[in-house]
């Protein structure tokens, strides 16, 4: 894995990948904006950690206690052979309340039509569904669950998704955020946004 942004690979270079979403660009963005913010000790958790890369550049350059979580069976076993240590299951709901001070998800955020879905686990990890927030809404029901008091959640969705109705559905759920970092893309701007409990 590189922080250099050029060798990156581009999302759309990655379609092919058959069952684990890989670094792109916005794995990259999500995970120099958090690296930013997060302090060394912190525990941290990466939802949908899919290869581990957003969790293996909190462990080397924040020096924060990152652990990754995810659905897919070969996600989990990627993200171990990266060196992180990573738990089966749905997003928050294996976890205590109020274990992390950060937690991070690069979520499927792309609108996709019903006829489009794959029903594999690329499928999962790449489709957010009709409003690009199949995934988006559920974290932020649950998120605020396992934030330690003075918390924080990052999430990286596009202007595809909604960010207007995301954070609206967030302050609904006690959460204030802001944008803090975007990059605009041909068709779609990505922006990460931060969650502080209200």
């Amino acid at each position: 894995m590189t922080d250099d942004a050029s060798e990156v690979p581009q999302l759309a270079d990655q379609r092919d990948i058959e069952t684990v979403y890989q670094p792109a660009e916005d794995s990259k963005l999500l995970a120099d904006a958090v690296v930013e913010a997060v302090e060394p000790g912190q525990r941290a958790l990466d939802v949908g950690t899919g290869s581990g890369y957003v969790a293996t550049r909190l462990r080397r350059e924040a020096k924060a206690e990152a652990i990754g979580v995810d659905l897919n069976p070969e996600a989990c076993e990627q993200a171990y052979d990266a060196g992180v240590p990573v738990v089966r299951g749905d997003m928050v709901s294996p976890f205590h309340d109020e274990s992390f001070d950060v937690v991070v998800c690069n979520p499927p955020y792309l609108p996709t039509p019903p006829e489009q879905e794959w029903d594999d686990w690329m499928e999962r990890a790449l489709s957010g569904g009709e409003d690009g927030r199949a995934m988006v809404d559920p974290f932020l029901d649950s998120v605020g669950r396992v934030l330690r008091p003075n918390g924080e959640a990052y999430l990286l969705i596009s202007t595809l998704t909604g960010p207007e109705e995301v954070r609206a559905y967030a302050r609904e759920r006690d959460l204030q955020s802001e944008i803090i970092a975007e990059e605009p893309h041909p068709f779609e701007k990505l922006l990460v946004v931060r969650f502080d409990a209200a």
